[in-house]
């Protein structure tokens, strides 16, 4: 069977052809929230298993539940092999394959666990004073490498523990900040930084990344998937960045190699000023490839694939003339390929790329598909798409065959009335190709139907065919609305130039294309009814939401979810500065016509249209008071208007209960305006 014929095997397998008859309703934030979510997959050293955690949403508790499950990579039945009332996640295979590890917090801490893949009862590896963040195993079998957020001037665990219990107790809670950052994303800063620890059996630890240097790099920064152990166990790989005020401004991360039995850590990037990602040993420990952006200051730059040598220290781009952004990285066994993901035209492809040559091979195109894991003669990966949430895939790398191998939701994707979805192009603003999709309601048979204009943030992202969880087209459709997504100029997976075509044009051809769009699926799709439409957005769509109700009338209501009113205010109080300052070409007061060239809060005197305005209380990126702002001027100018608020949300809104709560006045909003005749 070859690649092509993956859409036809989806369908076959997972029945997402046209729903059936009896399919009672269309997709609700109920049925979405009982999802069952696979994710973290782990192939055993022979190939043949793969272990994966399972989220399970506890409503009554408002919560997610991970897991920790195997199943044959072939296909067969999965086994559970955790139980527990608490989280296990990030699942690792000993090198003999006789064991799991994971991380849990069971026992009332993050700690590190492990369990046969055969079943039975878990046993603890490290009893430590701190919590763990994530871990990674030696090759020798013996030696762990553990993530720990520490007191870079305690002398050991136990006097950070200690120094944690004293604060905790304190009667006192200010804090005192002498630079930035002091607050990132969701967290205040509190001094504490990320350390790796060599732990040995027995208790041993020690600090490889000791101190917090402000002048170099040292600590890490990121994930666990930042970080790599050689195969010799003798090196460590890692991300890091200097830990100065630069960091709100700068983009720079640096791989670092260090000895794992200590010493000083030596900057294998230091020439490269922008970000630098997810170092990855090759087979043979000689090379180490890794992911990199070129342009400083820019978060959304091309990430390229490239290769260090590391006797040299040497540093070659393989993708250089691949016009995509590599997502993530894994060897083959002989070291001639990588394999990686990439957003390609509304979808996330698996690639193959060449290791000599650079060239890029499309293994699987449509839907999401992501995580690639070498599995003997194929590769496991995550696949997802509109009408399915995620399960884990295999396809063969000789014929391109695809399988599923997971179906935890088989049975309720099977009695749900999916919205049928398909990608049209238009021809949008400068006259370039454009890509959307429309999805129909849940069971429609005609008519006319009222449009939700769904409108993505970042701006650098994409609305494609890819199950979301917050704003998930099909939950609209469920509702009997037609979803609308234009992938608009700044848009990825459309080549470097489109994306970079929203610099200093915020409102511009980005707006342009969202109008050009609507048009076009309104001509093309004669049962969207134009009359009754809502447009909704976060993040940056939450931006051209005010923006569009400045500019255009057309539409009954609006949702703005975390946009900014005012592009000048607002970057006196995000935490990332170097976002406005690439986006609106300089700093406010030196650049200030970048910031006002297209700024909501000066079409204010033209706002009309009814708007419901939500926010996190815990968003540091695009700060609460720019939705009190927005709903502020509406309810000064008469507009009909609703504010919502999350004091416990960050820039998304991910507790179950408050996702429900979300769905339920979002949809209520616009049934308000479009539903009337």
């Amino acid at each position: 069977m070859t690649r092509m014929s993956f859409s036809l095997v989806a369908a076959v397998v997972i029945a997402l052809s046209t729903p059936a008859l009896a399919a009672p309703k269309g997709l609700t934030i109920e049925d979405m929230l009982a999802m069952q979510r696979v994710a973290d997959p782990a192939v055993s050293p022979d190939g043949k298993l793969v272990a994966f955690t399972l989220r399970d949403t506890d409503f009554d508790a408002n919560r997610g539940r991970l897991d920790i499950w195997v199943t044959p990579v072939d296909g067969g039945t999965p086994t559970r092999l955790t139980a527990n009332p608490e989280n296990d996640t990030d699942p690792q295979w000993s090198l003999d394959g006789k064991w799991i590890y994971f991380v849990s917090s069971r026992s009332g801490s993050s700690q590190l666990w492990r369990i046969s893949p055969a079943g039975g009862e878990a046993e603890p590896v490290t009893k430590l004073p701190v919590d763990i963040n994530g871990f990674k195993l030696f090759p020798d079998g013996k030696r762990i490498l553990l993530a720990i957020d520490v007191w870079p001037d305690a002398k050991t665990l136990a006097d950070s523990a200690k120094r944690d219990e004293d604060k905790a107790k304190s009667k006192v809670k200010a804090q005192i900040y002498d630079q930035l950052l002091f607050r990132h994303w969701d967290q205040w800063e509190d001094g504490k930084y990320s350390h790796l620890f060599v732990w040995t059996p027995g208790g041993a630890t020690k600090d490889l990344t000791p101190g917090a240097t402000t002048d170099t790099p040292t600590h890490p920064f990121g994930g666990m998937d930042e970080i790599d152990i050689s195969p010799d166990g003798k090196s460590v790989a890692y991300v890091s960045r200097v830990s100065g005020r630069e960091n709100s401004w700068k983009t720079n991360t640096d791989i670092m190699l260090v000895s794992a039995d200590g010493g000083r850590a030596q900057d294998l990037t230091a020439a490269n000023l922008a970000y630098d990602f997810e170092p990855k040993f090759s087979p043979d420990g000689r090379t180490l490839a890794i992911r990199m952006m070129e342009r400083a200051g820019f978060e959304s730059d091309r990430t390229r694939l490239a290769l260090i040598d590391v006797a040299t220290k040497k540093l070659r781009v393989i993708t250089e003339s691949w016009d995509r952004s590599a997502n993530s990285l894994a060897w083959s066994h002989d070291a001639k390929t990588i394999y990686t993901s990439a957003e390609n035209l509304g979808n996330e492809a698996l690639f193959a790329i060449d290791v000599a040559s650079g060239t890029a091979k499309i293994l699987v195109d449509k839907g999401a598909n992501n995580t690639p894991r070498l599995a003997g003669d194929r590769i496991v990966f995550l696949h997802d798409a509109l009408k399915m949430p995620a399960e884990l895939f295999t396809v063969k790398l000789d014929n391109g065959e695809v399988k599923p191998i997971t179906h935890f939701n088989d049975d309720r994707v099977k009695q749900i009335a999916w919205g049928d979805y398909e990608q049209f192009s238009f021809k949008g603003a400068k006259g370039d190709t454009v890509y959307g999709f429309v999805v129909k309601p849940a069971g429609f048979t005609g008519g006319k139907v009222p449009v939700a204009f769904l409108i993505h943030g970042g701006p650098q992202g994409s609305f494609g065919d890819h199950f979301h969880y917050r704003w998930n087209p099909e939950v609209f459709a469920g509702h009997g609305y037609a979803a609308v997504m234009i992938d608009f100029h700044g848009s990825t997976g459309y080549g470097q130039a489109f994306t970079d075509a929203i610099n200093g044009d915020w409102g511009g051809a980005p707006y342009d294309d969202l109008m050009m769009g609507l048009d076009a699926a309104l001509a093309k799709y004669s049962w969207l009814d134009g009359t009754r439409m809502a447009a909704l957005g976060a993040s940056y769509g939450g931006y051209m939401i005010n923006w569009i109700n400045g500019k255009t009338d057309r539409f009954k209501a609006l949702v703005v979810h975390d946009g900014n009113i005012d592009e000048r205010t607002a970057y006196f109080m995000t935490e990332e500065l170097w976002f406005p300052e690439w986006e609106h070409g300089g700093l406010p007061w030196d650049k200030a016509e970048g910031y006002t060239k297209h700024d909501p809060i000066d079409l204010v005197k033209n706002w009309k249209t009814p708007t419901l305005v939500v926010h996190g209380g815990l968003d540091f990126r695009v700060v609460d008071t720019q939705g009190m702002a927005t709903f502020t001027a509406l309810q000064r100018k008469g507009v009909p208007s609703r504010f919502l608020h999350f004091p416990d949300e960050n820039h998304w809104v991910v507790k179950p209960q408050n996702s429900k709560l979300w769905h339920d006045e979002v949809l209520a909003w616009i049934d308000r305006y479009t539903k009337k005749k």
